[in-house]
């Protein structure tokens, strides 16, 4: 049985998210052209990538003559958003106060990163 894809974003994923949330809707030739001025990608790697973000959710389409025209459905927002809320739910059992206490121990965070972090999970959340 085939399994069930993550709803967080591979580093392939996150990339060529980038290039559509910088491109605003792009043709899978666009995308490559992007991403190949940043590191060399194959043109069928882009065109997998953007139907499995497709599928995800997170890009959709329109047909523009022979090509497909992809753009996002999620800000980047949304993505960071949906991205946190499974960090929480799957390593700090649904508890953002578990993770904020973590991230105070390793000192990677202070007050005013801890209450914009509340914030987020609020939204999140509501």
């Amino acid at each position: 049985m085939p399994r069930k894809p993550s709803p967080i974003l591979t580093e392939a994923e996150q990339r060529v998210m980038q290039a559509l949330w910088e491109l605003k809707e792009a043709s899978v030739r666009d995308v490559h052209e992007k991403l190949n001025g940043i590191r060399k990608v194959a043109y069928t790697t882009v065109l997998t990538v953007l139907k499995i973000l497709h599928d995800k959710g997170y890009a959709n389409y329109r047909k523009e003559g022979r090509a497909f025209v992809y753009y996002p459905v999620l800000s980047q927002k949304e993505a960071r958003q949906r991205a946190l809320s499974q960090l929480v739910s799957r390593f700090f059992e649904g508890s953002p106060q578990a993770l904020a206490e973590h991230l105070v121990e390793l000192d990677e965070i202070d007050i005013d990163d801890l209450q914009a972090l509340k914030k987020e999970m609020d939204d999140t959340t509501s």
